[in-house]
């Protein structure tokens, strides 16, 4: 259950990670921004212009859950929201920061509202997923850290506090539960973690970073494992 403290220190996790965003995005230069990210098919403009349009849609679902009017996450559907982070992809450098700081800012403005009262516990996220409202914030923590990570420009999952990385992995591994073809596996980490999935079939091993470079972005390259590499779903 997400109290009211877990949730004030997720929006002030929101805040800091969206400040170190912001400094790798001042750095970019026009050049960069068409250079390939982590994200597979994506350049760095898709990762920006996705950033953009996603605080745009947790704002809209941050409404939804305080005032109890629906709003849908990406109007439009899925195709709509691909669309858009297609249009926005290829503008220069500055335009892109432009959007992302007045999308990130708009959010940061309603983030607390959260705090303040939740008429709707629960919401519809992007393909129908139900969301708890209290959790926004993480998600937007997640989208921001993870995103940030792709655009390969200096910032690593290393840079994360190691707290919040163990929460991102327990997340990663909650949100792989539903994937019934995974095998089983059990990840062991230098810093002293220890997480069962499944049947707990092969070691994993890593630092808390590396283990999550893997998880999240399926790079398997600084994990160490006892036998076959459990495959892991795309997206998941």
């Amino acid at each position: 259950m997400t109290t009211t403290t877990s949730l004030q220190g997720d929006i002030a996790a929101v805040e800091a990670a969206t400040t170190e965003l912001m400094a790798t995005a001042r750095r970019l230069a026009d050049a960069d921004i068409e250079a390939p990210s982590l994200c597979d098919g994506w350049t760095r403009g898709h990762v920006l212009a996705h950033l953009s349009r996603n605080a745009d849609a947790i704002g809209r679902l941050v409404r939804w859950a305080v005032t109890g009017e629906r709003h849908e996450m990406y109007p439009g559907g899925p195709g709509a929201r691909d669309a858009e982070i297609a249009a926005g992809a290829h503008r220069g450098a500055e335009e892109q920061l432009r959007d992302l700081t007045s999308s990130a800012q708009e959010l940061a403005d309603r983030l607390p509202s959260l705090a303040h009262g939740i008429v709707v516990p629960e919401v519809e996220g992007r393909g129908g997923v139900t969301m708890v409202a209290a959790d926004l914030p993480f998600m937007r923590l997640r989208e921001v850290v993870f995103h940030h990570v792709d655009l390969d420009a200096g910032y690593s999952f290393d840079d994360v506090d190691g707290e919040l990385l163990a929460r991102f992995i327990a997340d990663a591994l909650r949100r792989l539960g539903g994937d019934a073809e995974t095998s089983g596996f059990t990840v062991r980490t230098a810093e002293g973690d220890e997480w069962t999935f499944g049947d707990g079939g092969v070691s994993v091993a890593g630092t808390r970073a590396g283990v999550l470079l893997w998880l999240a972005r399926r790079v398997p390259d600084r994990i160490d494992v006892d036998g076959p590499p459990p495959e892991l779903p795309r997206g998941a």
